[in-house]
């Protein structure tokens, strides 16, 4: 019984096996790949940070753009700083502290322009925009110049895009999208966010 048993799962895992080697045999396009992280839940950020150690971590270069999250300690840029990593960030903080739609429109301008920038660098292997989507949400940024300028990058870029409610025609570029359901969160059992572990 049990030798049937083994004998079965060998024949699936050949056939899995099988499966996967024609995927991978059959993917041999080179690009760089533009990922959206969107969803309601926890997690967005931490994921596009851990693309961007990643590119460190092979000494390729990477390059970090924060909408929203304000100059307040970010323990992601304490350390990929060291690690030679540009930061551009939107000094304003969240949108529901500032209030302002004037000025949190010219900080949000100004920070694309950076942003930009890093787009249009050759020698920039990954460029986190994180909570981009909140900027075209609240159409601080031109939709149409975003899409464009991610469009136009250098062939090899790889571009990761974070936030809430990342609008379609965002989805319908990216080469890979993932979406991070909320289920549970502690933040709405009261418990404060822990320096280290939620920023």
């Amino acid at each position: 019984m049990s030798q049937d048993k083994d004998q079965k799962h060998k024949e699936r895992q050949q056939r899995l096996k099988e499966q996967v080697d024609q995927r991978v045999e059959a993917a041999q396009k080179e690009q760089g790949i533009f990922q959206v992280i969107t969803g309601n839940g926890k997690g967005k950020s931490t994921s596009g940070f851990g693309v961007v150690t990643r590119c460190v971590g092979y000494d390729k270069k990477a390059a970090v753009v924060q909408f929203i999250k304000g100059e307040w300690d970010c323990g992601e840029r304490r350390l990929l700083e060291k690690h030679g990593v540009p930061f551009a960030v939107m000094k304003t903080g969240f949108t529901w502290d500032t209030q302002n739609r004037e000025s949190d429109t010219k900080a949000a301008q100004e920070t694309w322009q950076q942003a930009k920038a890093f787009l249009a660098d050759e020698s920039i292997d990954v460029v986190l925009l994180d909570e981009l989507t909140y900027m075209i949400t609240y159409q601080y940024l031109d939709l149409e110049e975003v899409l464009a300028a991610i469009r136009s990058r250098p062939h090899m870029q790889s571009v990761v895009v974070t936030g809430r409610a990342a609008h379609r025609e965002l989805i319908e570029l990216a080469d890979t999208v993932s979406e991070v359901k909320n289920i549970k969160h502690a933040f709405d059992s009261g418990v404060k966010a822990l320096q280290g572990f939620d920023y």
